[in-house]
């Protein structure tokens, strides 16, 4: 996947059509200053601009090859436009996420692109745990790769907050004695 030319392809694309939206996902990592390999894009995107990012993406070659209420996966032919995949956001959570975007410049400053504060990318990794246990170690690796990076700097309520919805406050209190004081 050309990274490059789709991030700078669609934020362009966003922008002028307002789209409210964020990168995250292994992608946002990067941005935040602690990258990781990654082999698609993930986008949380208001729920009222799904259909416009749609068009976008099928202007541009994409296909949908999935989709639930929560979640549109797209793909293209050419794998130089990889995947691109679409979190609905509907619920308060969710589209609270997208009221703390920053836009953030990446590719030495040739783009610029919103992405997620660390809070919410490590509430979207305890979610990931949450529906799917074998991601446990996977996704641990990103929180605790965050949380190292971000320490005290963290609002540790609402990561806290992200553990409760999960009923998993006592990793999340783990989390925040091990790193809440960096």
């Amino acid at each position: 996947m050309d990274f490059e030319r789709v991030i700078v392809t669609l934020a362009e694309q966003f922008e002028q059509q307002q789209i409210r939206y964020a990168v995250m996902g292994g992608f946002a990592l990067g941005v935040l200053g602690v990258p990781r390999a990654t082999m698609d894009l993930d986008f949380l995107v208001s729920g009222e601009d799904v259909c416009r990012v749609e068009g976008i993406l099928r202007k541009i070659g994409y296909l949908r090859y999935a989709q639930t209420a929560n979640v549109s996966h797209y793909r293209h032919q050419d794998s130089a436009w990889g995947v691109v995949d679409l979190i609905h956001a509907i619920r308060p959570a969710s589209l609270a996420m997208l009221t703390r975007t920053k836009a953030v410049p990446i590719f030495d400053g040739r783009c610029a692109i919103r992405v997620l504060c660390p809070e919410d990318v490590i509430g979207f990794k305890v979610q990931g745990m949450a529906n799917d246990p074998l991601r446990r170690v996977h996704e641990t690796v990103d929180i605790e790769s965050l949380a190292a990076r971000y320490g005290k700097e963290l609002d540790w309520s609402r990561v806290e907050a992200y553990y409760a919805m999960f009923e998993m406050q006592e990793e999340g209190q783990k989390l925040r004695r091990q790193f809440g004081h960096v």
